[in-house]
């Protein structure tokens, strides 16, 4: 014969876990659900690293880029100040994930491509790649034309 006995603490004990794991599940089940977004999300992880003037092509073509010519190789030193310009376009390049302001007063190179496959748009289209020590650290998609247009390496991403 066996017996088995059970203690008022022991039932106690039993409870307590049952409206534990009870309302544990109902919190689950009715809690709203909140969608943690990236606020960088129109920003692709890329790499970064580019070598070279085909290292700059592909990762120009990263983006969907096609970049025929290299129209212009040039050093260029980031200034210790920023004037109002130079602000609003590092808003546009930290919108990308990138922050022209870690490297003032570091020269840079700065690689300008034409752009060949640039839909809806008829005139010259120009690609700037900012790089430094082989690590693309900035950039933009323009026009050439004077009242023309300036974006990120991807469309969505403007000038404020």
């Amino acid at each position: 014969m066996f017996v088995w006995s059970v203690r008022a603490s022991t039932l106690k004990f039993i409870a307590v876990l049952a409206v534990s794991a009870a309302a544990i599940g109902a919190l689950a089940v009715f809690m709203p659900r909140r969608e943690f977004r990236n606020e960088t999300a129109a920003v692709k992880e890329i790499s970064r690293k580019a070598t070279g003037e085909e290292g700059v092509k592909e990762f120009l073509r990263s983006y969907g880029w096609e970049a025929s010519e290299l129209l212009d190789l040039t050093d260029v030193t980031i200034p210790g100040e920023f004037d109002s310009v130079y602000e609003s376009y590092n808003t546009l390049q930290k919108k990308q994930d990138f922050d022209l302001s870690k490297y003032k007063r570091k020269t840079v190179q700065r690689y300008t491509y034409r752009i060949d496959n640039y839909d809806g748009y008829k005139g010259a289209v120009l690609a700037d790649v900012i790089v430094y020590k082989n690590k693309v650290i900035g950039g933009d998609v323009c026009s050439a034309d004077v009242n023309g247009f300036v974006h990120g390496f991807s469309k969505d991403i403007t000038l404020p």
